[in-house]
């Protein structure tokens, strides 16, 4: 089935739900996208800091698609923040891809403490899309406050900007900044998976009664629930996966809706605790690494 597109804000589209590769080894890359691909997954989402791009770039090649018909995504690490460090930083992606042009380019994170280091990146990834490199750049972990900053420095909106957002974290705060900007939402750890941080004294988001009762409605599992619930609230979402039954269960979440009273249940299980690192505290002392070339 053909995934519906969202429209970013320069008018290119990506399809409204991708696959990710956060955490996924390397070696298993290529094995896991294959499949996401095979299921009919057209957008794939990976990063220069993940260690897999070539994988990506692999099964990509192999798949028989047009280049046309898959969108990559991929994101600048903060080692390589800088003009033309970030420029150098995409010819590295592309490389290990084994593309020319990269359909979105992000950077990673912002960098607080040294917010010019950011901005040099921002204007490379500016240049990127002028020389069409790249047809559309965006930002991830990115507050409010970062977002205002960027725009009083550079001359184009990020087309996305991809945060941790699931039911028990949700930024509401962040997405209204999102939206107020002409930016989409993309959700990393859309079912809440990925925590870092996270005590886990609220348990797990699969198991949440509320969750779960709503599936039960639908017929459908917990994670799907979750994934139907970001795409009507207008988020791009990413989940990830190297288990062929839930890469596909991930996909099969166009034949039902949730009903508005399900939406508000959802929206209600906001506890405000993040699993993944705090925007404000990431520095290159920190969360610096080299990335490899191509």
């Amino acid at each position: 089935m053909n995934v519906p597109a969202l429209t970013l804000n320069n008018g290119v589209e990506i399809p409204a739900l991708g696959f990710g590769v956060f955490q996924t080894p390397p070696e298993e890359t290529a094995t896991a996208v294959d499949t996401a691909l095979r299921v009919g997954y057209r957008h794939i989402d990976t990063a220069a800091a993940y260690g897999n791009e070539r994988g990506v770039g692999e099964a990509i090649a192999r798949s028989g698609l047009d280049r046309s018909d898959v969108f990559i995504e991929t994101k600048i690490w903060i080692s390589d923040y800088g003009y033309d460090e970030t420029l150098h930083s995409f010819d590295k992606s592309a490389g290990k891809l084994g593309v020319e042009q990269i359909d979105l380019l992000i950077l990673h994170q912002a960098l607080p403490g040294e917010f010019q280091l950011t901005i040099d990146a921002y204007r490379a990834l500016e240049t990127l899309l002028a020389d069409g490199k790249v047809r559309a750049i965006g930002v991830s972990n990115f507050m409010p406050d970062h977002l205002a900053r960027l725009a009083e420095q550079s001359s184009i909106v990020p087309a996305v900007n991809q945060i941790e957002v699931h039911p028990y974290f949700q930024q509401k705060e962040l997405l209204a900044a999102d939206r107020e900007r002409g930016i989409i939402s993309q959700a990393w750890s859309p079912i809440g998976g990925i925590t870092f941080y996270r005590d886990g004294s609220k348990g797990s988001t699969l198991e949440d009664s509320v969750i779960v009762d709503i599936a039960g409605t639908h017929g459908k599992t917990p994670a799907q629930v979750m994934l139907r619930w970001h795409l009507q609230e207008g988020r791009q979402v990413i989940p990830k996966s190297v288990t062929p039954s839930r890469i596909e269960e991930n996909f099969d979440v166009f034949d039902f809706e949730l009903t508005a009273d399900q939406v508000i249940a959802i929206d209600d299980l906001d506890t405000g605790v993040r699993g993944g690192p705090e925007p404000e505290a990431v520095t290159l002392e920190t969360f610096g690494r080299d990335i490899p070339e191509a």
